[in-house]
């Protein structure tokens, strides 16, 4: 099935000061996942993001909290984001039914929230090279595992010119630009 824009919210899970640091390899994640919030923004995709336990995590780190001014924001304290219920009161508003998965820890939160939006009737779509952990151990099972469970596991580009569906437009050029 092809992944439609019109149908689709993305979800950045925890990307916060106290945690990143700690994340394998977390410079590049750092920079997928820009791109990735920079294509979702011109192609327009309503984005929502979640810190875990804000207090002791710290907020979005700064690199990414620049380019998500006025996105809508969920502090939790369960792992699943599903499990809070102002962020699945306004997941049910939006009437998007392709969620857009990447943050931290693909083993924990993640997973768990994949695995719950499945459950609920919407397709979530893990962006691999936007998700991490601390040890790459634990999110190559995760991945695993959500591929189990039938789980649409993907990349930041691919994904993006999935969206953007044809080339010469202008949301082509600026992907374009972005994954260069």
């Amino acid at each position: 099935m092809r992944i439609q824009k019109e149908d689709t919210l993305a979800l950045i899970v925890d990307i916060q000061e106290r945690l990143f640091p700690h994340i394998h390899q977390h410079e590049q994640l750092a920079q997928n996942t820009r791109i990735l919030i920079q294509g979702l923004q011109v192609l327009q995709v309503p984005l929502h993001i979640t810190e875990q336990y804000r207090k002791g995590l710290g907020a979005t780190i700064p690199q990414l909290a620049e380019l998500l001014d006025g996105v809508n924001n969920s502090e939790k304290m369960s792992f699943s984001c599903c499990d809070e219920p102002s962020f699945q009161e306004q997941l049910e508003q939006s009437g998007r039914k392709t969620i857009i998965l990447a943050g931290i820890e693909a083993h924990i939160c993640l997973l768990q929230t994949a695995l719950d939006l499945k459950e609920r009737g919407f397709r979530p779509v893990v962006v691999e090279d936007c998700v991490g952990s601390r040890n790459p151990e634990n999110k190559r099972i995760a991945i695993q595992r959500m591929l189990q469970e039938g789980i649409t596991v993907t990349s930041f580009e691919s994904l993006l010119f999935e969206l953007t569906r044809v080339a010469g437009s202008d949301a082509f050029k600026a992907i374009s630009k972005l994954v260069k």
